[in-house]
């Protein structure tokens, strides 16, 4: 996989050693490290460009075995980590499927064959490959639309203290202004409607949602 050069924005190189980042760490994500951080060390050093370098270093000094592990139980076993943005705002719910069918959509309005690798289309990594690599106003344009999924997931991932934190702190400085301080701030933004539905909804803080009918 190339990475953009330092010669293109470097929001697609951000998202794209993100995309690449929240991928599960298997041999193949591993030896890309070197890749990676080299891929850094040419973009000036903001907050989100140290930051992934952090993170970069966490993979190249920890055990494989750790890693996966880690990730599994990060990721795969905890929905209130879930890298499928939807997922924060529908749930289970038939809304869901609704929403996979819009990012089908925009990736079939690209006019480019999206490989989703056997994922659901909202997953974050292919939504940040689509946005660095194949359009990025469209990709712009879906993460933007799903702020408030990708400001609850960070928000979910400082309460675990974990490194990837530092991933989606990166992901979220490549969308315009400040992120939100705490949960009730995400769920002002506009476009963040507090979903009538709760199956499913265990990422969300009820005591933080507001109630349908009330102010």
């Amino acid at each position: 996989m190339r990475f953009p050069r330092h010669r293109t924005s470097d929001h697609a190189v951000v998202r794209q050693v993100a995309s690449v980042c929240l991928g599960y760490p298997d041999d193949e994500m591993i030896a890309m490290v070197p890749l990676i951080d080299a891929a850094l060390g040419e973009q000036p050093a903001d907050e989100a460009i140290t930051g992934l370098r952090s993170f970069v270093a966490h993979l190249r000094d920890s055990e494989p075995k750790m890693l996966r592990q880690d990730y599994t139980d990060l990721f795969d076993l905890s929905r209130k980590h879930t890298l499928y943005l939807s997922y924060w705002t529908a749930g289970d719910t038939r809304r869901r499927g609704t929403a996979l069918g819009l990012f089908k959509q925009r990736y079939r309005d690209s006019g480019f064959l999206v490989d989703l690798r056997g994922e659901l289309p909202d997953h974050l990594p292919i939504v940040l490959e689509f946005a660095a690599r194949v359009d990025p106003q469209a990709g712009s344009e879906l993460l933007q639309e799903h702020r408030p999924a990708l400001e609850l997931l960070r928000l979910s991932l400082v309460d675990r203290q974990t490194p990837y934190v530092d991933v989606l702190a990166a992901v979220c400085a490549t969308l315009p202004g400040e992120s939100p301080a705490d949960r009730r701030a995400v769920m002002a933004m506009q476009g963040a409607p507090p979903p009538t539905e709760t199956v499913g909804l265990e990422p969300f803080d009820p005591r933080l949602l507001p109630i349908a009918g009330t102010r």
